[in-house]
């Protein structure tokens, strides 16, 4: 289920526009059953929102992303999550002259709503004597932790609000975790020397201060009928350790509308940043469902 919320406006300068949707799956086999199957059941909650100010040479642009799922399949002794996403981004620009080019302020928080896991078994005997796998699972990271902050002076070019980069050489970002996943003894040389920084946080502290460079594109047009794709692409190199690792985070988006009621999306998204793991972390989310279009977002040029 998926509903568009009616833009409002405080005054004309002002617009604002957004989007729930909610996704549910559920399948169920008796023991009898033999055509194979696992019974399981499934949620995902997203939730968008804009707001942009327009004002002479001034423009506000803020966008709000949270996306959250958790999946329960029979056996399994824990609930996973299939999602969990929560980010921020605000651009505020002032027209130079009379070209697409503005002074740009960028602000981003990314983050998550709870703590991630590895799953994983391991054979245990019991009082009885009888060997058992037992699954388990690891905290990998925590609600809230980590939390990144970023906030940037720059440059940013914009033809209109649905194609626009912005450049920001002078960005500071701060990074955030929780004290239980970086406490470690100093009294024990070995646990010191095992330490590995929890995404960049090194060992007793709860934040990491970085000054570097940031980059942000953004393009949206329509490739069919009904289909239209968005792009956003994030880059970052930090000045102070290895400007040459240069953190990527880009988001692929395809909306498809079926017809007033019936829509569909597809999102992927790849993250690189070798503070957390050497490899591109991936996501993927297919999404079917209805919907209700309460009102239109503005087309007017911002």
């Amino acid at each position: 289920m998926a509903q568009d919320s009616i833009p409002t406006a405080q005054s004309t300068n002002w617009a604002s526009w957004g989007r729930v949707s909610f996704l549910f799956n559920q399948s169920a086999f008796n023991d009898d059953w033999q055509g194979g199957g696992v019974t399981n059941v499934s949620g995902n909650l997203g939730i968008s929102y804009d707001m942009q100010y327009k004002r002479k040479k001034l423009s506000w642009d803020t966008k709000l992303i949270s996306d959250f799922g958790l999946s329960q399949v029979k056996d399994q002794r824990y609930l996973r999550k299939t999602t969990d996403r929560l980010e921020l981004n605000s651009i505020l620009g002032n027209q130079i002259k009379q070209s697409y080019w503005n002074y740009s302020t960028i602000f981003n928080f990314r983050s998550q709503f709870i703590s991630g896991y590895e799953f994983f078994t391991e054979e245990e005997t019991g009082d009885d004597g009888v060997t058992r796998s037992i699954q388990k699972r690891r905290e990998t990271s925590g609600g809230f932790s980590p939390s990144y902050f970023q906030l940037g002076l720059g440059f940013l070019w914009k033809k209109s609000k649905n194609f626009n980069f912005n450049i920001a050489p002078a960005t500071t970002r701060l990074i955030t975790v929780s004290s239980s996943f970086t406490d470690v003894d100093i009294n024990d040389p070995d646990a010191v020397d095992d330490y590995t920084p929890f995404f960049g946080v090194e060992a007793n502290k709860t934040a990491r201060w970085e000054v570097g460079a940031s980059f942000r594109g953004y393009t949206k047009f329509e490739v069919a009928k009904n289909i239209q794709m968005e792009n956003v692409i994030s880059l970052y190199s930090d000045y102070l350790a290895d400007p040459e690792n240069i953190d990527i985070d880009y988001n692929l988006n395809l909306f498809l509308k079926v017809n007033k009621y019936i829509s569909g999306n597809f999102e992927f998204q790849a993250i690189y940043d070798d503070n957390t793991t050497r490899g591109f972390q991936i996501r993927q989310v297919i999404g079917l469902g209805f919907k209700y279009d309460l009102g239109e977002r503005p087309t007017k040029k911002a």
